[in-house]
């Protein structure tokens, strides 16, 4: 079979202007980016059309690979097979694991968006232009301080870092600020990945224009010398900061290989921020189509979980169906297998790691909406070991379930999941939030771990205490929490796979990010500004003199 980016390279796409027309998208709405891409003119309060909306979220990620957003555009197609109107909503890629480690965003095989090349790498400019926004801010706020600081900011108390969307540990923590009274006032800073910063998760939250703007003031930066918050208000660059990212608040709409519309739009990570696309993607999926697929980042513990908590509110609308996506190479994986022989036949394994699945399948059904599971089947997975699956998903989860082969065989490889979603989307059922507003940061975490990982509760570090204090005096404590947590576990340690018991979730900090409206709970070692591996991705990437891609997986 051929290479993702040789499959990607063969399709023959159609003009955007087509595709856009398949959803009723006026031409005179695009800003188009060649042939192939365009962003859309779209606001919020433009929307005249709710379709129903898929959540498609999956099992922790594993070394073993899942193919969540294969899965995703497939179902898009699928649904397209089966002649319904659908359009996908998905988060762009960050060049760091795209150089590093994970991959890109744009799916595999014959379940891909396209153009990929372009998607995978700067694609319109989104990413870059929260870059310079971002770090925008932090030399305002240097200035500021250098010519001053009229505001008494203290140096040692700004929690606004710079950022890169590339992963570089050594930019973890810095100094900045020497070489003499010219270069400013010496003080500790460090770097996030662009993907990690608030920007990202306002970017992706806004309505429109004037919100993103509104959103950005509310921006903590730091306190002053007598611990009094500070703000992008306070700074007075709001509208600076809103006109870097004029066109990035707009959504981008290209194509998958079957020409199915796909919105890509914002990318915060999961396990360090919310996870999700951008409200506006999702809005326009549901606006121009009558069946919008979204997906939420890692698993359901993480992205899903915030979906629902965190953004459906914003959204007003909960999904009307929610796939969980598990494949049996990481069920064999987390049931003890060594990931260099996951090729070889393991039923044992198999039932052992099913845990993972029941668990994630259960925090779903608490919300109260109709779960399906989509067996994402690789080649190497044998009809023992998809029986067995099948056997314990009947038996123990009592949700139907359906085998994807998008990956080899396109939509029509999804036809069955497709037919099953929008049998489901038809079901009357009431959503049950998880916490409300009112609840304090306290109860919330300890339902998200209790009722959503399974654990016995929360532990907060002796900095967290001293934050929540903070929070609670300024009035911070009834925002919603964003869990910043390993992906491969229900836990804090990235180690225990399956379905671990009588686990507590260990809290280090806990940070108000007042824009984007939540509080960050750090969890175990969580970091934001990952590494590189061994063996970066970027090492087998290159180009020849014709523009010819290779090596982009």
């Amino acid at each position: 079979m051929k290479s993702d980016v040789e499959i990607s390279q063969s399709t023959n796409m159609l003009p955007i202007t087509e595709v856009a027309g398949k959803l009723g998208i006026k031409p005179s709405d695009l800003v188009l980016y060649g042939n192939y891409k365009a962003k859309v003119n779209f606001r919020s309060q433009d929307a005249k059309h709710q379709g129903k909306l898929i959540l498609v979220t999956s099992i922790n990620p594993t070394a073993a690979g899942e193919g969540k957003t294969t899965v995703t555009i497939g179902l898009g197609d699928g649904m397209n097979q089966i002649n319904k109107k659908a359009a996908l909503a998905l988060r762009e890629p960050s060049l760091g694991p795209v150089m590093g480690m994970k991959g890109g965003a744009t799916g595999g095989g014959y379940a891909q968006v396209v153009p990929m090349e372009d998607i995978n790498l700067h694609f319109t400019g989104d990413f870059d232009a929260l870059t310079e926004a971002h770090d925008t801010l932090s030399a305002l706020i240097d200035n500021h301080i250098h010519h001053g600081n009229k505001l008494n900011i203290d140096p040692r108390q700004i929690v606004w870092k710079r950022v890169l969307d590339v992963n570089d540990r050594e930019l973890r923590q810095v100094v900045v600020g020497l070489g003499g009274r010219t270069s400013g006032v010496p003080r500790q800073d460090g770097f996030d990945i662009t993907v990690a910063s608030e920007l990202m998760a306002i970017l992706c939250l806004a309505s429109d224009l004037n919100d993103l703007k509104q959103r950005i003031s509310k921006i903590l930066i730091g306190y002053t010398y007598d611990r009094k918050p500070v703000t992008v208000g306070d700074l007075g660059v709001q509208g600076a900061l809103a006109l870097l990212l004029k066109d990035a608040i707009k959504p981008n709409l290209v194509q998958t290989i079957e020409h199915t519309p796909a919105f890509i739009h914002g990318g915060p990570f999961a396990n360090i921020a919310h996870g999700c696309n951008s409200l506006l993607a999702t809005q326009a999926a549901l606006n121009y189509g009558d069946y919008a697929i979204t997906e939420a980042g890692f698993g359901s513990d993480l992205g899903a979980e915030k979906f629902l908590d965190i953004v459906s509110p914003r959204l007003k609308k909960t999904p009307d169906c929610i796939v969980m996506v598990a494949t049996v190479r990481a069920l064999k994986l987390n049931g003890g297998q060594d990931k260099k022989t996951l090729t070889e036949e393991n039923v044992e394994a198999l039932k052992n790691g099913a845990v993972n699945l029941k668990r994630h399948v259960e925090g779903m059904k608490r919300y109260g909406k109709p779960v399906v599971v989509a067996i994402n089947k690789f080649a190497t997975d044998t009809d023992a070991e998809i029986n067995a699956l099948e056997e314990y998903i009947d038996k123990e989860l009592n949700v139907p379930y359906e085998i994807i082969t998008s990956f080899a065989d396109g939509g029509k490889g999804a036809v069955d999941l497709a037919n099953t979603v929008v049998k489901l989307c038809d079901k009357k059922t009431e959503f049950t939030p998880l916490y409300s507003d009112n609840d304090s940061l306290e109860n919330k975490m300890e339902r998200i771990v209790g009722e959503i990982y399974g654990g016995k509760g929360v532990v907060l570090s002796s900095k967290a205490k001293s934050a929540l204090k903070r929070l609670k005096k300024h009035g911070y404590d009834k925002l919603p929490v964003c869990m910043a947590k390993t992906q491969y576990s229900f836990t804090d340690n990235a180690k225990l796979l399956g379905a671990p018991e009588d686990f507590v979730i260990h809290v280090s900090d806990l940070q108000p990010k007042l824009g984007a409206g939540f509080v960050v709970a750090m969890t175990g070692k969580i970091l934001t500004m990952p590494g590189l591996p061994t063996h970066p991705a970027s090492l087998d990437m290159d180009i020849d003199e014709n523009g010819k891609i290779t090596g982009l997986f």
